[in-house]
C-alpha cells in the first residue's frame, strides 16, 4: 500500500476502534533539563492542557506569538536550544487529550450520541417498539450524511465555511480548532456506523411486520433488507483500519462494489417498502403518493446524487510527463487550471482503484496559469509502474477536494515540515504565496532526486529554508528543529506532510507544548 500525501484520505466507518494503549515509558524529551533556551514571556492561548510543575514558566505557545517574539527576538542559532517540558500532569492525560480524545473521534462521538438520542425518542413516542418507517428514516438520514461527507462538493463548502469566514483577528484558540476540520471524516464514519444499525434494526422490525401480515411485498421488503444489511457488513469489514492497511487493494473495491449493490438494492427496496406499508393504512395512497410523504425517499434521493455526481465527472485526459529521477514524475494536466489547495483523484483502471494527490497551478511563459501538475514519488507498485512507464492518459473522477494545507489560511505565520515526496502538496500552497511560512524539507538527494524546479520553488517561498540532506547530513531530530523554526519565527501553527509515524511524532511533540500542529490523517 501506498500513500499519497494531500492531506485527505477516504475514511473507514471503524476507525473510531483502532485506539490502542499509549507507552508510559518516557522519552529523552520527556524529562526537562536544566539547559533550556527561556523564551520571551509568552502567555497561555488557552489550551486546556495545563502546564507540569516541571515546566519552566515561559514555554507555553502564545496567542500573539508573532508580535512578542519580533519585540524580544532570540538568535537561536547562537543557542544550543533544548526542548522545553511538555504540559499537562502526565503522559497518560497527554495521551487521552491529544490521542485517545481526538477532534475525529470526538465528532464520532457527538454523531453516535444524537442517533441514540433518537431512537430513545422513538421508543418512548410508541411506547416502547419504534416504527420501521421511522427506523428505515433514520437510517436513510445518516446513510446521506455518510455520504455527503465524501461528496467533493460539500466538503469543499464545509472546509470554506470553517476557513474563510473567520478573520485572522479572531483569537488563536478559536482558529486552531477549526483548523481541525480535516477530522471531518468522523462525521462521515459516524453517520456510516449508525446507519448500519439503524437499519440492521429496521430489518427486524420488517421481518417482525411480515410474520405478522404477510403479502408478496412485505416478503421482497425482506429479502432486499437483508441483502442490504449483507452489503453494510461487507463495507464495515472491509474499512476496519487493520484490512485497510494491509489489504488496500482489496478494500477499494469491497467499498465500491458493495456500495454500488447497495444502491441500486436500495431503490428496489424503497419500492417493495412503500407498497408494504401504504397497505396497512386506512385508505392506501398510490405508491408515488406515498413516498414522497417519506422522509427517507428524499433523502436517498441526495445519497443518489451524491454518487452519480462523482462518477458523472469521470474523464480520460491526456497527460504530460516530466521525468524528475528514477524516484519521482512529475505529471502536467492542460484540460483545465486548478486554483492552490486542491487535489484530485487518478487512476489507469478506474473500476479497480484510485489515487489522491495534491495539484500545484502551473503557468506558461507569460506566467498566465497553464492547467495544472502533480509530483509522484515511488511508494508503491502503482507509483513505481507511472514513474517507469509514463502515462501519456489517466482517469481522472470527481471535482478537486480541498485539503489539510486549505486550513493553513487561519494563521498569521505557520511553519511547514515535509519530508521526502511529501514536498508535493506544500507546492500549492508555495504557489498560493497567502500565508507567510517557513520551511524546512528533510530528504535523501534533494536536487538529484527532485530537480532545480521544485528546489528553486522552495527557496522562492521561503529563502531561508532548510532543506536537510539525510544521505549527507544524517536524520534530524524533527521535533527539536521544528520547535526551533517555530520559536525563530514566531509562527502560530505547525503543517507536517510525512509518513504516520513521524507525522503523529511531531504533531504530539507540538501539541503536547501547546503549539498547534496539523498532520494528515491516514486511513481515518
Amino acid at each position: 500500500m501506498c500513500f499519497r500525501w494531500i492531506g485527505i484520505t477516504p475514511a473507514p466507518l471503524l476507525s473510531l476502534f483502532s485506539v490502542h494503549a499509549p507507552s508510559f515509558e518516557m522519552s529523552t524529551n520527556e524529562k526537562h533539563t536544566e539547559n533550556v533556551l527561556t523564551l520571551p514571556n509568552l502567555s497561555s492561548d488557552g489550551n486546556d492542557i495545563t502546564p507540569s510543575s516541571t515546566s519552566p514558566p515561559n514555554s507555553v505557545h502564545s496567542v500573539d506569538i508573532e508580535k512578542k517574539a519580533s519585540e524580544d527576538h532570540v538568535d537561536l542559532e547562537q543557542v544550543n536550544l533544548s526542548l522545553p517540558a511538555k504540559l499537562g500532569h502526565s503522559s497518560f492525560t497527554r495521551w487521552l487529550y491529544l490521542i485517545a480524545f481526538s477532534y475525529y473521534r470526538k465528532t464520532f462521538t457527538v454523531i453516535f450520541v444524537a442517533n441514540l438520542i433518537a431512537f430513545i425518542a422513538f421508543v418512548a413516542q410508541n411506547q416502547g417498539t419504534p416504527s420501521a418507517e421511522n427506523v428505515g428514516s433514520a437510517a436513510s438520514a445518516n446513510l446521506m450524511v455518510t455520504l455527503l461527507f465524501r461528496q467533493e462538493n460539500f466538503v469543499n463548502l464545509v472546509y470554506e465555511l470553517a476557513t474563510d469566514i473567520i478573520p485572522l483577528s479572531a483569537p488563536l484558540w478559536i482558529r486552531r480548532r477549526l483548523a481541525k476540520v480535516f477530522h471531518y471524516g468522523g462525521a462521515h464514519s459516524g453517520a456510516g456506523v449508525a446507519a448500519v444499525v439503524w437499519y440492521i434494526m429496521y430489518t427486524a422490525l420488517t421481518t417482525k411486520d411480515h410474520i405478522a401480515h404477510p403479502t408478496k411485498w412485505s416478503l421482497a421488503n425482506v429479502v432486499t433488507s437483508y441483502i442490504l444489511v449483507l452489503m453494510f457488513c461487507f463495507i464495515l469489514g472491509g474499512a476496519h483500519p487493520r484490512f485497510r492497511r494491509r489489504f488496500h487493494d482489496y478494500f477499494e473495491a469491497i467499498h465500491r462494489y458493495s456500495g454500488w449493490v447497495a444502491v441500486c438494492t436500495f431503490w428496489m427496496h424503497q419500492c417493495f417498502a412503500g407498497n408494504q406499508y401504504r397497505l396497512l393504512q386506512p385508505n392506501p395512497p398510490s405508491l408515488g403518493r406515498y413516498l414522497i410523504s417519506t422522509s427517507g425517499f428524499w433523502t436517498f434521493i441526495i445519497s443518489s446524487c451524491c454518487t452519480a455526481l462523482s462518477w458523472g465527472r469521470l474523464r480520460r485526459v491526456d497527460v504530460l510527463p516530466e521525468p524528475l529521477s528514477n524516484h519521482v514524475i512529475r505529471l502536467h494536466f492542460k484540460y483545465r487550471n486548478i486554483k492552490p489547495f486542491y487535489g484530485l483523484k487518478v487512476s489507469t483502471k478506474p473500476l479497480l482503484e484510485w489515487h489522491a494527490f495534491a495539484t500545484v497551478p502551473d503557468d506558461d511563459a507569460k506566467g498566465k496559469p497553464d492547467g495544472f501538475s502533480i509530483v509522484i514519488s515511488n511508494a508503491g507498485d502503482w507509483t513505481n509502474d507511472v514513474i517507469q512507464n509514463p502515462p501519456k492518459k489517466l482517469w481522472v473522477r470527481g471535482y478537486p477536494l480541498h485539503g489539510l494545507l486549505y486550513t493553513s489560511k487561519l494563521f498569521r505565520k505557520i511553519v511547514v515540515v515535509a519530508t521526502g515526496s511529501g514536498i508535493g502538496p506544500p507546492l500549492s500552497l508555495f504557489y498560493a504565496n497567502f500565508t507567510p511560512r517557513r520551511i524546512f524539507w528533510s530528504t535523501p538527494a534533494p536536487e538529484t532526486t527532485y530537480g532545480s524546479k521544485i528546489i528553486d520553488m522552495v527557496k522562492k517561498a521561503d529563502p531561508d529554508a532548510w532543506i536537510w540532506d539525510t544521505r549527507k547530513q544524517g536524520r534530524p531530530d524533527m521535533v527539536a528543529v521544528t520547535y526551533k523554526l517555530v520559536v525563530e519565527s514566531g509562527a502560530e501553527a505547525v503543517f507536517i506532510i510525512s509518513n504516520p509515524k513521524l507525522t503523529r511524532k511531531v504533531v504530539y511533540g507540538m501539541e503536547s507544548r501547546g503549539i498547534p500542529a496539523y498532520g494528515a490523517i491516514f486511513d481515518s
